[in-house]
């Protein structure tokens, strides 16, 4: 009885009867249930309130000369980081080989624990004392320079590490199948470090800086180069097997990271189970424009991304490799973060706060409104004349 009288007492509109005042248990229920639903409702407008809308709008994309920051994190469980590289094209003709700056290589054991992590390219440092060009015995005064093998560009051109002997041959368009005619990659033991590698993974990081036309970039297990405008590899003679080019997407990003976006790529592997070839992304990036409250303007880019597979049996020119096509739509997203204004939101609260006794108790209201309205003309009618 002590628990109804205390629901008894809740009653927030209790019925007028003649003098007193009556309350029921309907109704402290009732003002306990809509007391709570107010609650809930100021909870709800003001968290519009502080929480900023995002209004979208779709305008041409009118930039031009602009450029791309493309960021990746991507490993290879079957792919050593000393026959790894990156290289990147674009349709105005610009193209990047075997890309290092701005890259980190980890090496990663069969596990996918991380070895060692480096910055630096394929090979080894340059040697001591590279051989001399045409051989023969050194006097005092002469320096040495390491042979080019016919691939100088000119006569004073020296190549003193096997890294430079590839870059060399990159450039006159030839294929350096076997490093161990090479001197400097002997002495540097250049294919010794790659077969201690045998067996290894490797998990490349960094980004890429592109010009904002459509271009393509791609990993590959080997070094790129041109001849007879045709893109070939430099397979090494102990690369002849099929190449594992099973892949895991840690991280695809285009531009910088800003609320809500979503990275399709992200996360995404990809395991080969037939012969060797080439996995292929074809992404359309979608400039987009996001304005927080503050202001601040954050110029980034979503995409979106079809995959295909293309198997090397019975393409000659099917490249084992991973490789990512982008192109842009000429249509820029805008998001706009925006507040609700005070106004709205104190005129929500009051409507929230006097609605209540309009509709939790109408006839309440009405007995009210009844009553005041007897008594007004009760002393209207009595007011003398």
């Amino acid at each position: 009885m002590e628990i109804l009288n205390k629901l008894r007492n809740l009653d927030a509109y209790p019925k007028i009867n003649e003098d007193f005042y009556s309350r029921t248990l309907s109704g402290g229920l009732i003002t306990i249930v809509s007391s709570i639903t107010i609650l809930l409702l100021f909870i709800s407008e003001l968290r519009l309130y502080l929480y900023a809308a995002t209004e979208t709008k779709l305008t041409v994309d009118t930039a031009r000369g602009e450029t791309l920051r493309v960021n990746f994190d991507v490993t290879f469980p079957h792919l050593a980081c000393s026959i790894l590289s990156i290289d990147a094209m674009d349709i105005s003709g610009e193209q990047h080989y075997d890309i290092r700056h701005d890259i980190m290589k980890r090496r990663l054991d069969h596990l996918g624990n991380v070895i060692e992590s480096r910055s630096d390219g394929i090979g080894g440092p340059k040697i001591d004392r590279p051989l001399q060009r045409h051989g023969g015995r050194l006097d005092h005064n002469e320096t040495y320079c390491g042979s080019c093998y016919g691939a100088e560009m000119s006569d004073d051109e020296c190549c003193n590490s096997c890294e430079e002997v590839r870059e060399a041959y990159r450039k006159k368009g030839w294929a350096l199948t076997n490093p161990e005619m090479i001197d400097q990659c002997k002495r540097e033991g250049f294919i010794e470090k790659v077969k201690e590698e045998a067996g290894e993974g490797c998990n490349m990081e960094g980004f890429l800086e592109v010009n904002k036309v459509a271009g393509s970039f791609h990993f590959a297990p080997a070094k790129s180069f041109y001849q007879s405008n045709i893109h070939l590899f430099d397979l090494m003679a102990f690369q002849t097997e099929n190449s594992n080019i099973s892949h895991r997407i840690n991280k695809l990003s285009f531009g910088q990271k800003f609320p809500g976006v979503v990275n399709p790529l992200d996360g995404v592997e990809w395991t080969q189970q037939t012969s060797s070839g080439m996995y292929q992304y074809f992404i359309k990036v979608v400039p987009t424009i996001y304005k927080d409250i503050r202001g601040r303007k954050i110029n980034s880019n979503q995409f979106s991304v079809t995959e295909h597979f293309r198997s090397a049996d019975g393409f000659t020119q099917s490249l084992p490799g991973v490789f990512f096509f982008y192109d842009f739509s000429p249509i820029k997203v805008s998001f706009t973060e925006e507040n609700v204004s005070l106004l709205h939101f104190m005129t929500n609260i009051c409507a929230i706060v006097g609605g209540k006794a309009r509709v939790t108790y109408p006839f309440a209201l009405a007995f009210k409104l009844n009553s005041m309205a007897n008594i007004y003309c009760r002393k209207e009618f009595l007011r003398p004349v």
